[in-house]
């Protein structure tokens, strides 16, 4: 029987062996390595070239995403699952963005993660029930409202991306908004974060692409 070689990337010792004790109760599992580090993960697969790295998104050091972005581009091959605490939309998407094929929270029941794992060596996708359903909702709602469809940004984040793009600071856009400067920064963060962008250049781009701001103004 062939099995699926696992690494685990997770910063928890007690963790990894408790999941290390889980997998290798399966015939076709086979944990061949642990990192507690992003900076560990991408180094273990160059050296054991895994199937499948089971990531935690909150690591010391290279977080998750880069770690993922890091290992997608020198082994295109090996699969990535997070496995993470985290249920926010806005994790899923930058892990989804970083080349993740799946993600599982921590307090699923364990045959959901072997289900996640066999699907995603399959080369399907895999996302909790709880997201699922989650963006089921997000997506009739964005429908519903009439916001195109694919879009993740709220209605308010897309206010805040085109004004922060057209250059006013985040007191002016808490102004005109009528909101704090702390819930500008807020929706800032969540905005930018869904889109995986970094730095202004960026989310003028993206504001000119998706026409938020206009250039002839």
């Amino acid at each position: 029987m062939t099995r699926t070689k696992i690494l685990l990337a997770d910063d928890h010792a007690i963790f990894r062996a408790g999941l290390k004790l889980l997998l290798e109760t399966q015939p076709d599992f086979s944990v061949i390595g642990e990192a507690a580090s992003g900076q560990d993960a991408i180094r273990a697969v160059r050296e054991l070239r895994p199937d499948l790295v089971l990531m935690d998104v909150a690591m010391p050091g290279i977080n998750g995403f880069e770690a993922t972005r890091q290992i997608k581009a020198d082994s295109p091959k090996t699969q990535v699952l997070a496995l993470t605490m985290h249920e926010n939309e806005q994790y899923f998407f930058q892990m989804l963005h970083a080349g993740a094929a799946g993600y599982v929270i921590k307090g699923a029941p364990p045959e959901e993660l072997i289900e996640a794992i066999r699907l995603v060596t399959g080369g399907q996708a895999y996302l909790s029930p709880p997201l699922t359903r989650r963006l089921l909702d997000d997506y009739l709602s964005r429908v519903k409202e009439g916001q195109p469809a694919g879009d993740p940004l709220t209605e308010r984040e897309r206010e805040v991306l085109s004004l922060i793009a057209q250059g006013l600071t985040s007191k002016e856009i808490a102004n005109r908004l009528a909101i704090s400067p702390y819930t500008v920064e807020r929706h800032r963060a969540n905005a930018m974060g869904k889109l995986d962008l970094h730095n202004r250049a960026e989310l003028i781009r993206y504001a000119i692409r998706k026409g938020l701001i206009d250039l002839e103004t």
